[in-house]
């Protein structure tokens, strides 16, 4: 199982994520440039092995988890697995998502 980091943030550690998998850095530091396209590529290189074991960590810019999640789900046929930091527990809890799935309400 790996954690994909998707943004390193300076003074943010994210040690305890590992109880969910190794940690796998996706994007540095900074904002994303206005042109898209060369963080869709690095996002599509490092998460070329993504499956339903492994988990997204949802940290960075918006910007940059909003197109990570995209090509995460893109990746593993619609399904994906995020981990969201909850502040008041103090812990990361995940998030099953399934763009594809039927769900009734």
């Amino acid at each position: 199982m790996t954690v994909y980091v998707v943004q390193e943030v300076q003074g943010i550690n994210v040690l305890s994520a590992t109880k969910y998998g190794e940690l796998a850095l996706l994007l540095p530091s900074g904002q994303i440039t206005f042109s898209s396209g060369p963080t869709v590529n690095r996002l599509r290189k490092g998460l070329k092995d993504f499956n339903d074991e492994d988990y997204l960590l949802l940290i960075g810019y918006p910007a940059a988890i909003g197109i990570a999640t995209a090509v995460a789900l893109d990746m593993n046929l619609g399904k994906a697995k995020l981990l969201k930091w909850d502040r008041q527990e103090k812990q990361y809890y995940p998030i099953n998502v399934n763009i594809k799935g039927v769900t009734h309400d």
